[in-house]
């Protein structure tokens, strides 16, 4: 077998060399041809037809080493001109807690749908009293937010005022405050049955859209506890006036009503929305107006095209893990200058 490989190869390479194989032109490719088993069909390529002066722009583009004549410096330049210097926020660096504070309050019981019982609270802010110097859980808010939250609010200021103008602006987020107090009214007097929303028909047109939008929600709140009612938490000096205190899906939370333009599909897209409601928790754990306590959270986003809100529970475990946060906050703003 060998010796017949050896005698093929050289009979080919003489028949190269002379020229004289049967059916050869004298190319390589014409003389294997007459050897159908050493040779396979050519196969047809098609890349030959390519019209190559059509797509030459196309490729002189895709090849071409030159690069747009905006530089990562420049576009940085452009958006301070824009929105102002980036502030970048520092690394957090993980440390314990000061002064920490039981959530939960032993004197206290967690209530359910089938035990609850007393009367609504609905206790009024008094400026006057011990509460003119006790800062509000809002303003700790403001004051402690990251330099990151700062920048990007700041920047959707600037972003409006250049299409609003600054009363433009002014106008805009007054009415977006209206908008939220007018709802909050309809909700309580939903939730408490004191007034027939018919009678007052510019706040129900005003808030058509969202109490559509909460319609679902508020079919599962019953056994209202209170109602837009200021909660204290003494030892820690902060106060809020929560919006609502009852039974959702048989779990009794504070409930927190929230109006928003744009969706907020994740717990992650309401910002501090949890902090604040997690501080009117530990507020109302320790105030002794209230003979009970609350481990859950909910907050209720309503859209005023109607759409379905969205709804953010906090459980037990959720609630323990805000309150730490709240907590660090707190000591934030306590350590500023000027924190009152």
């Amino acid at each position: 077998m060998r010796g017949s490989r050896l005698w093929l190869q050289s009979c080919c390479v003489s028949a190269l060399l002379s020229g004289r194989l049967s059916g050869c032109s004298g190319s390589p490719t014409a003389m294997f041809s007459s050897f159908p088993g050493l040779c396979s069909r050519k196969n047809s390529c098609h890349y030959g037809n390519v019209d190559s002066e059509h797509y030459s722009s196309l490729v002189k583009s895709v090849v071409s080493t030159r690069i747009s004549c905006q530089t990562p410096e420049s576009i940085e330049k452009e958006d301070q001109l824009l929105y102002g210097a980036i502030v970048k926020s520092k690394p957090q660096v993980c440390r314990a807690l000061k002064n920490p504070w039981p959530l939960l309050n032993d004197a206290k019981r967690v209530l359910d749908a089938e035990n609850i019982e007393g009367s609504m609270s609905r206790i009024k802010l008094q400026r006057a009293s011990e509460h003119a110097s006790i800062p509000s859980v809002t303003a700790i808010l403001q004051k402690t937010m990251s330099v990151q939250q700062t920048f990007y609010l700041e920047r959707w200021k600037k972003r409006m005022i250049a299409e609003l103008g600054v009363e433009g602006f002014k106008e805009y987020t007054n009415h977006l405050f209206t908008q939220g107090k007018l709802l909050h009214v309809a909700v309580e007097e939903i939730l408490t049955g004191e007034k027939d929303l018919n009678e007052d028909g510019k706040c129900l047109e005003n808030v058509s859209g969202y109490l559509q939008s909460i319609s679902g929600v508020l079919e599962d709140v019953t056994g209202v506890k209170a109602i837009e009612s200021v909660v204290l938490h003494k030892p820690l000096q902060y106060l809020g006036i929560v919006d609502c205190v009852a039974i959702y899906k048989n779990s009794l939370c504070v409930i927190e009503w929230k109006t928003s333009e744009k969706p907020k599909p994740f717990l992650h897209n309401t910002y501090d929305n949890p902090l604040q409601v997690v501080a009117y928790i530990g507020a109302l754990n320790s105030d002794r107006n209230y003979n009970f306590q609350v481990d859950s959270g909910l907050i209720v986003i309503a859209y005023k095209d109607g759409s379905p809100a969205h709804t953010h529970f906090l459980k037990a475990e959720q609630v323990m893990q805000f309150w730490d946060k709240w907590l660090f906050r707190l000591e934030e703003y306590n350590a500023s200058p000027n924190p009152y």
